[in-house]
């Protein structure tokens, strides 16, 4: 009987393998998403909960969360966001791999039946940025969100959900604000489906080598 082998534990006592298994198998799923089974509130908390604890920008603390599971909402919002099907088309004629293609493809499919997912969550900021704002005043603003959001990802993936970063709504933000009965000061940062995954292997995808990518000190070939 052979011993399993023991935890990688790093410095600061994580399990290693478990922790690079979770970063590097938190996919963007549009094709696994299962539409029938019902995501409870609490489990979405608990993600939200987890969110909470990711930095944000002079510890401003400004996100807000806004949960669609009401069926006729989630509807009116997906038929704004299938809206956004010609961009799609436009950019899976435009690209110049197989692969790019084949995801603009997923997600065309996907656009019309985003209206069916369990739970579509708009993570929010409070507090507009001036029209004028200049480009470090808006990279600490959305700085301030993303993180929580993949983070809030992370939490989705280790309960066994799935989710896919969009912003095409964003599109029609007028529209979708209606539907969300969002005050003014309120500004949308994305949408995030949310839904229980039919299975839970998936794996590290595919992607070039860090050195390739990567430069130290100075810009260089």
């Amino acid at each position: 009987m052979s011993v399993p082998d023991a935890p990688r534990l790093s410095e600061s006592g994580f399990d290693l393998d478990e922790v690079d298994r979770l970063l590097s198998t938190t996919r963007a799923v549009r094709r696994r998403l299962d539409y029938e089974r019902p995501v409870a509130r609490e489990v979405l908390l608990d993600c939200i909960r987890l969110s909470q604890q990711s930095p944000t920008g002079t510890n401003a603390q400004h996100w807000r969360w806004l949960v669609i599971d009401e069926p006729e909402r989630r509807k009116a919002l997906g038929e704004i966001y299938a809206r956004g099907i010609p961009m799609l088309d436009a950019s899976a004629k435009s690209a110049q791999d197989e692969q790019t293609r084949l995801v603009y493809t997923h997600a065309r499919d996907f656009a019309e039946r985003l209206g069916d997912v369990p739970a579509l969550v708009v993570p929010c900021l409070l507090g507009p940025l001036d029209d004028d704002a200049e480009w470090v005043h808006t990279t600490t603003y959305l700085g301030s969100i993303y993180p929580a959001v993949w983070s809030f990802q992370l939490a989705l993936r280790s309960r066994g959900l799935g989710s896919v970063f969009t912003t095409m709504h964003l599109a029609f933000e007028a529209e979708s604000r209606e539907v969300l009965g969002l005050p003014d000061e309120v500004v949308q940062t994305a949408l995030l489906p949310v839904a229980y995954t039919v299975g839970v292997d998936f794996a590290p995808t595919r992607r070039p080598p860090p050195e390739s990518i990567t430069y130290f000190n100075e810009w260089g070939d």
